[in-house]
């Protein structure tokens, strides 16, 4: 049944071409953009208050990504996050680096707690500071296992009614009916910048179809990036080569390749 979830979404995406704001980080914003595109949907990165409540009119879903927050952009965050409530969208939140700064911190938790409609996808250390609980942070980069932010997971999706990705090694789905795992993805990946970003990214475009759970952006990019890696000879070849995957997989390949226990 989760396979046929995760093809229909694909499919949708591709059908619908749902429009996804994203208010992210300067690092990432052609990678995440790109990777849009490469799966079937509309990027549009926009970070000014006064265009945003025609942004979240027309808009299939938000994206908040806090990779390189300062005081401007929190105001902007939580004003896009109040016009997606009127308008009934999804939020995505990445965390980025939560736990590593009080700012970083503090917005997350503002973010979690304004949005309706919400999706948290955050590496391991990221959701264990966000739930509030002592995790290792260095920067962005995830400390901790995926598997030892499970019980923070679980009390965000409380707490927040929300769905939580954790990504890692293996991706856990969390959310108020269901506990998925998904075992895709190589070791090559975490070597590119941004891949957790484009992770969150997609999750918008799938969210902007219906798929609220984040897990079909988790098993189609964990997937393609398993391909990609195989023809790759290092994270720069690799991050060309997850775009060209993402725009060539079809449902075939994703339901042979996908490896999911739930």
């Amino acid at each position: 049944m989760n396979v046929e979830k995760i093809v229909s979404a694909l499919r949708r995406v591709r059908e619908v071409k749902p429009l996804v704001v994203n208010i992210t980080n300067y690092v990432v914003m052609n990678n995440t953009a790109n990777a849009l595109l490469a799966v079937g949907a509309s990027p549009i990165m926009a970070h000014s208050k006064q265009e945003m409540s025609e942004m979240m009119f027309f808009a299939g879903s938000l994206v908040i990504n806090i990779g390189t927050l300062d005081s401007a952009w929190v105001p902007r965050m939580l004003h896009a996050v109040e016009q997606a409530n009127v308008n009934k969208k999804t939020v995505v939140l990445d965390p980025v680096g939560c736990g590593a700064s009080a700012i970083r911190t503090e917005t997350s938790r503002q973010v979690a707690a304004l949005a309706d409609s919400l999706i948290i996808r955050g590496n391991a250390s990221e959701i264990i500071a966000l739930a509030g609980e002592q995790g290792q942070s260095k920067g962005v980069d995830a400390m901790d296992s995926s598997d030892a932010a499970l019980g923070a997971a679980q009390y965000l999706v409380e707490t927040y009614h929300c769905a939580v990705v954790v990504s890692g090694e293996i991706d856990f789905i969390v959310t108020e009916e269901s506990y998925i795992q998904l075992k895709n993805g190589h070791a090559m990946m975490p070597y590119v910048t941004g891949m957790g970003c484009t992770l969150s990214a997609l999750t918008g475009a799938f969210a902007a179809v219906g798929e609220k759970t984040g897990l079909a952006a988790a098993a189609v990019l964990g997937v393609a990036g398993e391909i990609a890696a195989e023809q790759s000879a290092g994270p720069g070849s690799l991050q060309v080569n997850i775009l060209d995957t993402l725009y060539q997989l079809d449902v075939e390949t994703l339901t042979q390749r996908l490896i999911m226990i739930d």
